[in-house]
């Protein structure tokens, strides 16, 4: 496997290598050719490498031709194994060895043990390669060098998803190896129209970038967007996707994601098959999704892995949870200063009984409870999984206990926040719920403001909002602004899966039919 991805990654670097030389601007030293010189050419490159430590040079002669040359690497990235056994080929030359005029191509292909390997004759290729973890040969019987293909791919072991975990389903998460999620995606899809465009971004970092998407199947527009996006980042360094997602985004100041993140491979490869693109980046175990619509957000891939009744009713739970993380400490903070009305009376006496003492308007006390969950929750992310654990559950029952002890809020207040928080954590995509936990402050306010109606003005500017916002072309609220009936067979509900024979048609897919219509 590990052979398999490393001559992947060396044909694609390959490949690519001119493609990607157009996106970065370099300087005029790395455009100059070898010489022929070795001293002269080793002594350039460790000058454009910055006289690294960690470049080995192993030299190495062969008689009775005189041949002297030498392996240059650098010792992190390169299998030195290989680099070894090659050494060890080139050494056996004996007097008998018909190759007296050693030609590049003749000590590639007849001498070399190694298959992977192609011949560079300029300086910002050989630097290109040895920064990828390739193998240098420079000589003094040729201008050019030789590349071998001796990349070291130190990866984690597949492991499940630790953001999205699922009761069914396949248990393989994506790692931060590019080649190897490309391989899960894959072994998925072994479809020949799967398409793969690659790009470097980041002028320093040239981190490896790969757009999937099906040839054939997806909306050519929506692809052609993506790549467009891509190529007009200028960024000098890219460590994790989520840099990429910021920069190809539509509208930065909206508080809802526009690319959907995973780390799931099913995911993934249903995404793309409904016609989305998936955006895989190097080093990281996170892949971008677009387009993204807002039912992405209470959709999981264990909602086609369950029978669809199940299925349809764990969607509405989410939706409910949804709207109760959005929008219950603004209607209680509401109900409390302008609407007791609206409050059956037993109930008012007994929230009139648990507030009495409290020294807070209800904003007040639902702002401070509020913030000292947001505080607790990033807590128990930032210490070590056992320490976390402790502060989250011990934190939150000794503060809330204290604080109802001291009078300081009441404790309908603290099931308020403690049923919101929980809320927001029903739903299978964390980073929506990052969203609510955001909008949440706003209601909040315009509700101690206005009460009722500040909540209603608040969510007509939040619908005004969504109903405007778009993804790669295709509106937030498809399939319901614009109004697409089909689309709701998979929308609050999961239909049968037999019925489910068409692909959305809000990504406008140049293959509509997903299953044959005779079932």
């Amino acid at each position: 496997m590990k052979k398999f991805l490393n001559r992947l990654l060396f044909q694609h670097a390959q490949k690519k290598l001119e493609h990607t030389s157009q996106h970065i601007e370099t300087p005029p030293l790395q455009q100059e050719r070898l010489t022929g010189e070795i001293q002269n050419d080793i002594q350039t490159l460790k000058a454009l490498l910055g006289n690294s430590f960690d470049l080995k040079i192993v030299r190495f002669t062969t008689e009775p031709y005189a041949y002297d040359g030498s392996f240059l690497f650098i010792e992190e990235l390169t299998d030195t194994a290989v680099v070894h056994e090659q050494l060890k080929a080139i050494r056996s030359l004996s007097e008998t060895t018909y190759l007296s005029e050693l030609t590049p191509e003749t000590l590639r292909k007849e001498v070399l043990t190694i298959s992977e390997s192609s011949i560079i004759d300029t300086l910002h290729q050989c630097t290109s390669h040895l920064l990828q973890g390739n193998a240098l040969i420079l000589s003094n019987k040729f201008k050019d060098g030789i590349i071998l293909n001796s990349r070291k791919m130190p990866q984690r072991s597949i492991q499940a998803p630790s953001s999205e975990s699922v009761v069914r389903g396949p248990r393989d998460g994506f790692v931060e190896t590019l080649l190897l999620n490309i391989g899960l995606v894959r072994k998925r899809l072994k479809d020949p129209d799967l398409q793969l465009d690659y790009f470097k971004v980041g002028e320093r970092s040239k981190t490896d970038v790969v757009v999937m998407s099906i040839n054939g199947l997806t909306n050519p527009k929506i692809v052609q967007e993506v790549k467009n996006r891509l190529n007009k980042i200028d960024i000098d360094s890219v460590q994790e996707s989520g840099v990429i997602e910021q920069l190809i985004e539509e509208n930065s100041l909206s508080p809802f994601p526009q690319v959907q993140v995973t780390e799931r491979p099913d995911t993934v490869a249903g995404s793309l098959a409904e016609g989305r693109v998936a955006i895989l980046v190097d080093h990281t175990p996170f892949v971008l999704i677009a387009p993204l619509t807002i039912n992405s957000f209470y959709q999981s891939a264990e909602d086609y892995y369950e029978r669809w009744v199940y299925s349809s009713l764990i969607r509405i739970l989410r939706i409910g949870a949804a709207l109760i993380a959005l929008c219950l400490p603004s209607i209680y903070v509401a109900l409390i200063s302008y609407h007791q009305g609206l409050i059956p009376t037993d109930l008012v006496i007994s929230l009139a009984g648990s507030r009495e003492g409290v020294p807070f308007p209800s904003i007040v006390e639902a702002l401070l409870m509020e913030v000292t969950i947001e505080i607790l929750r990033e807590a128990g992310i930032r210490l070590p999984n056992p320490v976390g654990q402790a502060v989250g559950i011990v934190g939150g029952l000794v503060i809330g206990e204290s604080a109802v002890s001291a009078g300081l809020v009441s404790p309908m207040m603290v099931i308020v926040v403690a049923l919101t928080a929980i809320s927001s954590f029903a739903l299978p995509q964390y980073y929506v719920g990052v969203s609510i936990r955001i909008l949440r402050f706003p209601l909040m306010v315009s509700a101690a403001l206005l009460g009722l109606y500040g909540i209603v003005i608040a969510l007509i500017l939040l619908s005004i909002h969504l109903i405007r916002l778009q993804s790669f072309g295709v509106y937030y609220l498809e399939p319901l602004v614009p109004y697409s009936p089909k689309g709701w067979k998979d929308m609050f509900i999961r239909t049968q899966t037999k019925r489910l024979k068409s692909r959305p048609d809000m990504l406008h897919p140049q293959d509509k039919k997903r299953m044959d219509t005779k079932n």
